[in-house]
C-alpha cells in the first residue's frame, strides 16, 4: 500500500473549528448561483447555505441524519453549491460509505455536464484548502475523496477526466492509492486502451509510486494484449528487481496471454514450471490452458492438460468443460462434446446457456437443423435460463427449416421473458423471410427493426440484396445498394458476391454478368462469386472456362468456389476435367483440400477407371495427400466391383501399413467381395471346370477383423449370412445369425430377406414362414422381393408335392 501523504481525522469539535470552517465555505461562494441569475436570490442563497452547513456540520457524527438532511433541503428547492457538496463529501469520507460517495460523484458528474458553471475542480480545492486548517493526521478523507472520483469517472467510461484529476492532483501533493492506479490501470487495459494504460503505469513510477504485484499482473496482461511477449517477460524482471514476488495473479495473467497468443505448449510449460516451484495453483490457469489447446484446435493436448489437472486434485468446474465442448463443437465432433457434457452433469456441473449455445450452434453448422428446434424445446422445458444467443441459433434453424412465423412466436415468448431483440435477431427474421421469397414480410421486418431505433449494417443490407437477387429482381437489389449508400452503409465484397451468386440461381444469368462486368474493381472473391454463379446455374462449361481464365493468369479462385465447381465436374463424370482442374491447382503450389482428393478418386472409381484412378492416388500421395480410411475405402470397393481381388487386397495392405486402421465398412468391403468371387468360383466349379478365379479366404478376413478389435455390424453379419446362403451353406448361415442376435443386433429387412430368399429357395418353408412371422412382430414390413421369393417358393413347394 502506498503512504498517504496527508492524514487527517474528522474536524476536531470545537466551535473555533467549525467557524473557520463556515468562513471559508462562505469565501468560495459564488457572487451567483449556477441556477439563479437573481442577485437577491443569490443573498438568500447565501445565508440558506450557512444554515445548511451548520446543519451538516451538526449530523457529522450522525451520516444517516446527515444524508436525510441533505436529500430533503435538495427536494424543497434547495440548489447545492461547492460549499455543501464538500462538506457532505468530508461526512461520507470519513464514515467510509463508498456507495454513496459513488452515487453523489455521478450527480457531480451530471450537474457539471448540466451547468458548464459548476466546476468539480472547484469542489476539490475546497476540500484541499480545509485539509490545510487542520493537522495532516486529519484528513484522510481527502484521499479517499480523490480516490474516489477517479475510481467512478473510470466506472462511466471518462478516462481523459480520470488521468487528468489525477496528475493534477499529484502535483499538489496528492498521493492516490494504488488500489486506485490499479483500477485505473486494469480497466485501461480492458477497454482497449493498451497503450495508454503502459503510459500511465510508466509515469506513476517516474513520479515514485512502488507497484504491487497486482500493479505488474495488470502490466503483464497488457503486454500480452498488445503481443509482446517479451515486454511481459520483461515485467518479471523488474518485479525482481523491486523485490516484489509474482504471486499466483502474476503467472496466471501470462500463463493467459501465452494462450492468447497462440503459444499454448510455452503456457502450459508456465504453468508446470510454477507446479515444480510450489506456487499453488488453482483451476484458472488450467482452464486458460485448455481453452489455448482448444482455439488451436489441439483437442487432445486440451484433454492431456485436463487429466494433469485431475492428478493433481483439482475438480475441473464449468468453465473448462465449457472450453473443451466449444473446442470441439467448432470442430463439428458433435459426439464427444456430448460425451463431455454428459461427463459434466454426471459430476454435478449444471449445464448453462453458454454450453448449450455452442452445442446447438454446431447442430447447426452441421445441417441439423430439426435438431436444433428439438433441443431446445428440451432445454426450455428443463427451466434452464436461455439468453438471446439461444434464441438466435433457434431463430436461424426455423427460418431455415422454412418456419419463420413459429420464430415470430418465440419472439413473443422473448419479450414475455424481458428480452429485446436486437440488429442480430432482425436479420436473422429478415433472412429467414427472404429464403421464404416473402420479400414484402421481409422489408416489414427491416422498418420495424429502424422504427425500434437500430440502424441497420452491412450485414442486414447484405440478407436484403441476396434475398431481392435470388428472387430475380435485379434491378430492386441495384436500388437497396443506392439507398444503401445514402445511409452511409457502403456495400462490401460479400455485398456484391451474394447479387451475384443470387442472380445466378434465380436463373438470372445475363443480369449477373452485366453487374459482374459493371464492377471496376474486382477482387478475387468477386470472381469467385461468378464461378460459383454459374455452377449454381448448371453452367458448368463458363465456371470452368473462368477458372482456367484465371489460373492461366496465376490466379486461383476461393476455395469454397473451386470446391462447388470440382463437385459439379464430379457429379457429371467429367472425370478428365477433376483431374486436370487439381492438377492446375498444383501447379500453381495450391494445396487441395483432402475431400477434393477423395471427390476426384470417387469420380474415378465411379466411372470404373480403376487404372486412372490408382495412377492419380499414387500422384496425389508423392504430392503430400494423405487418404484416410474412407478414401482407401472406395478404391477397395471399386476394385471388389469389378472383381479385381488381388488389387484390393495389395491396396489393404497399403493403407495398414500407412499407420491407417481400417474401419467396420472397409472389412465389410472385403469380404463382401470375396464373397461375391467364392460364389462365381462355386457356379464355375459346377458348370464350366478348368476356369480359374482369384479369391481369397473371406475367414482370415473375419479373423483379421477381431485381431483389430473392429466389432461386426449388422451389415457385415448379413454380408456373411447372404454369401454362405448363395453357396447353399445354411448351417453356417444359421450360426452367424444366432450369434449376431446374441451380440446385441438387432436384424434389419435386408438380413432377414436373405434368410427367407435362401429357405425359399432350397423348398424349406417352414422356416421361412417363421422367419417372415418374426419379422413382422419386430413392425417390419416384407418387401418385394420377399413376397416373390415365398411365392417362388410355394409354387416350388407345389410342383414338388404334385410330382409325390
Amino acid at each position: 500500500m502506498w503512504l498517504l501523504y496527508i492524514r487527517s481525522n474528522f474536524p476536531i469539535k470545537t466551535t473555533h473549528t467549525t467557524f473557520r470552517f463556515l468562513s471559508t465555505a462562505l469565501a468560495h461562494e459564488p457572487q451567483q448561483s449556477f441556477s439563479s441569475s437573481s442577485n437577491d436570490t443569490v443573498s438568500s442563497n447565501n445565508l440558506h447555505t450557512f444554515h445548511v452547513l451548520q446543519t451538516l456540520n451538526r449530523f457529522r457524527n450522525h451520516p444517516s441524519l446527515a444524508l436525510s438532511f441533505f436529500n430533503q433541503v435538495k427536494r424543497k428547492g434547495f440548489v447545492h453549491n461547492v460549499s455543501t457538496y464538500a462538506a457532505f463529501v468530508r461526512i461520507l469520507c470519513y464514515w467510509k460509505l463508498d456507495r454513496r460517495l459513488d452515487s453523489l460523484f455521478l450527480e457531480l458528474i451530471a450537474v457539471s455536464k448540466e451547468y458548464p458553471s459548476f466546476e468539480i475542480n472547484e469542489l476539490f480545492e475546497t476540500l484541499l484548502e480545509e485539509a490545510n486548517y487542520v493537522n495532516n493526521n486529519h484528513s484522510h478523507y481527502l484521499v479517499k475523496a480523490f480516490d474516489g472520483f477517479v475510481k467512478t469517472c473510470v466506472s462511466v467510461g471518462m478516462f481523459d477526466e480520470a488521468i487528468d484529476f489525477l496528475f493534477r492532483n499529484r502535483r499538489r501533493g496528492i498521493v492516490p492509492n494504488i488500489l486506485t492506479c490499479n483500477f485505473l490501470i486494469n480497466q485501461l487495459v480492458e477497454n482497449g486502451k493498451v497503450d495508454m494504460a503502459l503510459a500511465i503505469y510508466k509515469q506513476l513510477k517516474r513520479l515514485g509510486l512502488s507497484p504491487n504485484c497486482y500493479t505488474y499482473a495488470i502490466v503483464v496482461k497488457a503486454q500480452c494484449k498488445k503481443g509482446d511477449m517479451e515486454g511481459a517477460a520483461h515485467v518479471f524482471d523488474e518485479m525482481e528487481e523491486a523485490r516484489v514476488t509474482p504471486n499466483l495473479y502474476c503467472y496466471s495473467a501470462y500463463i493467459e496471454g501465452l494462450c492468447n497468443n497462440h503459444s499454448s505448449y510455452l503456457g502450459y510449460e508456465v504453468l508446470q514450471a510454477c507446479r515444480r516451484d510450489n506456487v499453488l495453483l488453482e483451476v484458472y490457469p488450467y482452464t486458460v490452458v485448455i481453452r489455448g489447446f482448444c482455439n488451436e484446435k489441439k483437442l487432445d493436448e486440451a484433454e492431456r492438460v485436463l487429466l494433469d489437472m485431475e492428478t493433481q486434485g483439482l475438480v475441473p468446474d464449468v468453465y473448462v468443460y465449457s472450453a473443451l465442448i466449444h473446442g470441439y463443437c467448432k470442430s463439428h465432433n458433435l459426439l464427444k462434446a456430448l460425451a463431455l457434457h454428459n461427463d459434466m452433469i454426471s459430476r454435478g456441473i449444471k449445464t448453462n446457456c453458454v454450453i448449450a449455445s455452442h452445442i446447438l450452434h454446431c447442430l447447426g453448422q452441421m445441417g441439423m437443423t430439426l435438431e436444433v428446434v428439438g433441443q431446445f424445446k428440451e432445454l426450455k422445458e428443463s427451466g434452464m435460463f436461455l439468453d438471446e444467443i439461444v434464441y438466435n441459433i433457434v431463430f436461424d434453424a426455423l427460418c431455415k427449416l422454412g418456419k419463420v412465423d413459429d420464430a415470430m412466436e418465440m419472439v413473443k415468448d422473448m419479450k414475455a421473458n424481458n428480452m429485446v431483440l436486437d440488429i442480430k435477431h432482425y436479420t436473422t427474421l429478415i433472412s429467414g423471410y427472404c429464403l421464404q421469397g416473402k420479400l414484402t414480410s421481409a422489408f416489414s421486418m427491416f422498418e420495424e427493426m429502424r422504427e425500434k431505433g437500430f440502424t441497420p449494417d452491412v450485414v442486414t443490407y447484405n440478407v436484403l440484396a441476396s434475398g431481392l437477387s435470388r428472387n430475380g429482381h435485379a434491378c430492386e437489389a441495384i436500388n437497396l445498394l443506392e439507398y444503401m449508400e445514402s445511409q452511409g452503409v457502403n456495400p462490401n465484397t460479400t455485398t456484391h458476391k451474394m447479387i451475384i451468386e443470387g442472380l445466378c440461381c434465380a436463373g438470372k444469368v445475363v443480369e449477373a454478368e452485366a453487374y459482374f462486368n459493371s464492377l471496376e474493381a474486382k477482387s478475387i472473391e468477386i470472381y469467385s462469386a461468378m464461378v460459383t454463379g454459374y455452377c449454381e446455374a448448371d453452367l458448368i462449361d463458363k465456371s470452368y472456362e473462368l477458372f482456367l481464365t484465371l489460373s492461366n493468369q496465376g490466379i486461383i479462385a476461393k476455395e469454397a468456389s473451386c470446391f462447388k465447381l470440382l463437385s459439379k465436374l464430379c457429379m457429371i463424370g467429367d472425370t478428365n476435367r477433376a483431374v486436370e482442374f487439381l492438377e492446375r491447382m498444383l501447379l500453381l503450389n495450391v494445396e487441395p483440400s483432402k475431400i477434393m482428393y477423395s471427390k476426384v478418386l470417387a469420380a474415378l472409381c465411379q466411372a470404373g477407371n480403376m487404372k486412372q484412378a490408382r495412377s492419380s492416388f499414387d500422384f496425389f500421395v508423392e504430392r503430400g495427400f494423405t487418404p484416410d480410411v474412407v478414401t482407401y475405402t472406395i478404391m477397395i470397393n471399386s476394385y471388389c466391383r469389378m472383381n479385381c481381388l488381388q488389387e484390393a487386397h495389395d491396396l489393404f495392405q497399403d493403407m495398414k501399413s500407412r499407420g491407417i486402421k481400417p474401419d467396420v465398412i472397409t472389412y465389410t468391403v472385403l469380404l463382401d467381395g470375396n464373397l461375391k468371387a467364392n460364389l462365381k468360383r462355386h457356379f464355375f466349379h459346377r458348370h464350366r471346370e478348368g476356369d480359374n478365379i482369384a479369391t481369397f479366404d473371406f475367414s482370415n478376413i473375419w479373423r483379421d477383423m477381431k485381431q483389430m478389435e473392429i466389432s461386426p455390424d449388422v451389415v457385415s453379419y448379413t454380408v456373411l449370412i447372404d454369401g454362405q446362403i448363395k453357396i447353399e451353406n445354411f448351417q453356417d448361415a444359421i450360426i452367424l445369425f444366432d450369434e449376431m442376435i446374441k451380440k446385441g443386433l438387432e436384424p434389419d429387412t435386408v438380413t432377414y430377406t436373405a434368410l427367407i430368399s435362401g429357405f425359399c429357395k432350397k423348398g424349406h418353408m417352414e422356416k421361412a414362414v417363421m422367419l417372415l412371422n418374426e419379422m413382422s412382430s419386430k413392425g417390419m414390413t416384407p418387401d418385394l422381393h420377399v413376397i416373390s421369393a415365398l411365392k417362388r417358393g410355394i409354387v416350388k413347394a407345389r410342383k414338388v408335392q404334385f410330382l409325390k
